[in-house]
């Protein structure tokens, strides 16, 4: 066990030192938005009355890497698998590049590798909450349409 900031967190994972799953990567950026747990803290108590939102993602396979769509994209289905009985998945033969071009609408993580991750939000939080940093682990620039 090692103590570590946020933006540690997403370095040591980008520098392939530790792993984990892309939900929390998620949370590791939205995280980054604040400076100290004083400040999280302070951020937790003012909305926790606002509510929250059940979420599933959903899982693009496109021909280099996965996407995992999150409610507000606009490739995320109406009416996802919240049970996960379907087994949802999509596919398309496009790339990831060009899916991220032809988009304007991101509440999305971009899966290249298990250390390649990159997180891409341009929709409005829903109930006060905030949305994450879009951090991403490689060089690739999706963000001509951002």
């Amino acid at each position: 066990f090692q103590w570590s900031s946020p933006a540690e967190a997403i370095e040591r994972f980008k520098s392939q030192e530790v792993w984990f799953p892309p939900p929390q990567f998620y949370e590791f950026c939205r995280l980054c938005n604040f400076s100290s747990l004083e400040e999280l803290q302070k951020f937790s108590s003012a909305r926790a009355l606002e509510g929250c939102e059940r979420w599933m993602p959903v899982m693009l396979n496109a021909a280099d890497g996965f996407i995992q769509l999150l409610p507000g994209d606009e490739l995320y289905p109406e009416d996802p698998d919240y049970t996960g009985e379907k087994k949802m998945m999509m596919s398309t033969d496009k790339k990831v590049e060009d899916l991220m071009k032809e988009g304007g609408i991101f509440h999305r993580i971009i899966i290249k590798s298990i250390n390649n991750l990159a997180v891409y939000v341009n929709i409005q939080a829903k109930y006060k909450h905030i949305n994450p940093l879009m951090i991403k682990c490689d060089d690739s620039d999706y963000n001509s349409r951002l």
